[in-house]
């Protein structure tokens, strides 16, 4: 198998991310408005939720789990405070873009900070610089031409700054209607799909993909999210995860999109069982979500109590699993031993 080369900066700062085992292990807290929503609406009719709520709520999220996880991901705008809260040595994954998109224009189209670049990412100590887009592989070509442009951007950005390119699309298609909807579920194999192996082509510069399961988890019948509503079979389901994971060509690591802890850990025993060679989870919500309401109504003491309960009995649980099925993500590339770590190349 030929050496693969990856420069000095990028292949310590991965390391910085996963644990001892190569597996990243991250959890995640860069969620914006729908955060800030979130909290307002466990307060009632008239309730409102501010920046320094947002705040509050990531620094106990961070401080408390960081302690369970390899890596956190953050915002720069609310979790400046929760970045210096977390466990010392754990690695710090740093949202780049601008939170939802503008649903007057057509695509879905992203949009960077205005703010921030990687450099400055770099410099507030960031091991890893993250891009979420809203990506349909079967959308109109002139839109997928400026989402390619963009990521293109991006990747170039961070190979210059020798830091982490995760990239986390995100499959979607209008005509279909809802993403958690029946008949996007009977398409979402083939769009999860064609991203992985988009988005693993060299031009992109990304490192790591952090992608979806490539199926909704509450149309595989025979599984305990099964909603009655068939998709798929559970064997259907490992095909699917073979086949997205065989269409990647850089580590990628899963994303919880919301699903409870319970049935994250399932949907991830399945893709073990798939022999899927994921390397480790971004999980934020599935580990966190249920303290929304315990810190909208009792605040910052209360939600620390919740985390360390309950928040922490998530993360270990899930790390139980990670244990048994990831992949670190050097084995994508034959093992620590196929991998030239070289100087940045600086033209």
């Amino acid at each position: 198998m030929t050496k693969v080369k990856i420069t000095k900066g990028k292949y310590n700062h991965l390391l910085a991310c996963s644990d001892d085992h190569g597996v990243i292990a991250a959890a995640a807290a860069d969620q914006r408005g729908s955060l800030q929503k979130a909290i307002a609406k466990a307060r009632g009719a008239d309730g409102k939720a501010t920046s320094q709520d947002l705040s509050n709520f990531k620094t106990s999220v961070t401080r408390i789990l960081t302690q369970h996880s390899s890596a956190i991901l953050m915002d720069p705008e609310y979790g400046m405070d929760a970045i210096k809260a977390r466990k010392a040595g754990s690695g710090v994954l740093v949202s780049y873009e601008k939170t939802g998109y503008d649903a007057s224009v057509k695509g879905r189209l992203p949009d960077l900070l205005p703010e921030w670049s990687v450099k400055r990412i770099v410099e507030l100590g960031g091991n890893g610089v993250k891009i979420l887009l809203y990506y349909n592989p079967f959308d109109d070509a002139k839109i997928n031409a400026i989402k390619h442009a963009f990521i293109e951007r991006v990747g170039a950005e961070c190979a210059a700054n020798d830091i982490p390119f995760f990239l986390e699309p995100l499959a979607y298609d209008d005509e279909l209607g809802d993403e958690k909807g029946f008949e996007f579920a009977k398409v979402k194999p083939k769009y999860v799909t064609a991203y992985m192996q988009e988005f693993s082509k060299p031009r992109y510069g990304v490192d790591i993909l952090k992608v979806e399961v490539p199926v909704n988890i509450a149309h595989v019948e025979g599984t305990r999210a099964f909603n009655g509503q068939k998709a798929y079979s559970i064997s259907e389901t490992m095909s699917f995860f073979r086949e997205a994971g065989a269409a990647a060509s850089k580590p990628f690591i899963y994303l919880s999109a919301g699903v409870t802890d319970e049935i994250f850990r399932e949907t991830l025993e399945i893709a073990a069982e798939a022999g899927t060679q994921f390397s480790g989870v971004l999980c934020g919500r599935a580990t966190w979500q249920d303290g929304i309401p315990v810190y909208a109504t009792k605040g910052s003491d209360a939600l620390d109590a919740w985390l360390l309960d309950r928040g922490v009995a998530n993360v270990k649980a899930l790390n139980e699993v990670l244990a048994k099925g990831a992949k670190p993500w050097w084995d994508f590339y034959g093992g620590k031993s196929n991998i030239e770590v070289v100087d940045q190349v600086v033209s």
